[in-house]
C-alpha cells in the first residue's frame, strides 16, 4: 500500500495528485535531468500544492526514487501484455532486460536523473529502492519457474546488482549506454546457464526429488 511520508493511507484522491507529481517529476526530468526537477516546478506543473507534495516524499530523490518505481511497474505491464520470448529461462529474462535497456536509451536523461536519485541514503529512497526490486521479481519470477525461491533470490540479487553498477558507470561517462544492455544479457546468460535444459512447466521440486 502507498503511504505518505508520516505512514498515513492515501486516499484514491490523494493517489491521483501523487501520480500528477510523479508524472510532472518525470517530464522535468526526461527535459533537463537531475538538475531540473525542482520541487516548486514540480508544484506548479502538477497543480499540487507543495507543502502537499512534501505529505508525499521527504525529498527531491525519493520523489525520483518513487518515479523510477512507477517507470518499472510500467515496464511490468508491458511484459504483461506481451509475455516474454524465448525458449529457454536466459532467452526470455533476456528478452525482457533488452526491453528495459531500449527505454534507457530512448531516455538518456531521464535515466541518469533517476540513477543519481538513487545513490542519496534518503530513507525514502532506501523505500522506493525495494519497491523497484520486488516490481523487478514480479516481472522476472513468473519466467524462471523452475527455480527454488533462494535460487531466484540469489539470481536476482546478482543481476540487479550488474543492472546498477553499469547504470552508474555510464551515468559517470565511463560507458556507452548500449553496453548497459550487453552486460545484463552477459549475466544473465552466465547465471541461467545451468537451467537452459529445463522445460517451463517443470516445478523447482521435480529437480529436487
Amino acid at each position: 500500500m502507498v503511504r505518505a511520508v508520516d505512514g498515513s493511507p492515501l486516499s484514491e484522491k490523494q493517489l491521483a495528485r501523487r501520480q500528477r507529481v510523479i508524472r510532472a517529476a518525470l517530464l522535468l526530468a526526461a527535459e533537463g535531468g537531475y538538475d531540473a526537477v525542482h520541487m516548486r516546478d514540480v508544484a506548479s506543473a502538477s497543480d499540487v500544492a507543495l507543502g502537499t507534495i512534501y505529505r508525499y516524499f521527504s525529498s527531491k530523490d525519493h520523489l525520483l526514487a518513487a518515479a523510477l518505481g512507477e517507470w518499472t511497474a510500467e515496464l511490468r505491464q508491458r511484459v504483461a501484455r506481451q509475455p516474454a520470448r524465448g525458449d529457454t529461462p536466459a532467452d526470455r529474462v533476456v528478452d525482457v532486460l533488452r526491453r528495459a535497456c531500449r527505454a534507457i536509451e530512448r531516455h538518456p536523461t531521464l535515466t541518469s536523473a533517476l540513477v543519481r536519485a538513487l545513490g542519496t541514503n534518503d530513507a525514502g529512497v532506501s523505500e522506493s529502492a525495494h519497491e523497484v526490486s520486488e516490481q523487478i521479481r514480479g516481472i522476472t519470477a513468473p519466467l524462471l519457474v523452475d527455480l527454488s525461491a533462494g535460487e531466484l533470490d540469489d539470481i536476482l540479487a546478482v543481476l540487479q546488482h550488474v543492472w546498477y553498477s553499469t547504470l552508474i558507470s555510464w551515468a559517470n561517462g565511463r560507458r556507452d549506454v548500449r553496453t548497459i544492455g550487453e552486460e545484463l544479457e552477459r549475466a544473465a546468460r552466465l547465471l541461467l546457464a545451468p537451467y537452459s535444459t529445463l522445460s517451463p512447466a517443470t516445478p523447482a521440486r521435480s529437480r529436487a526429488s
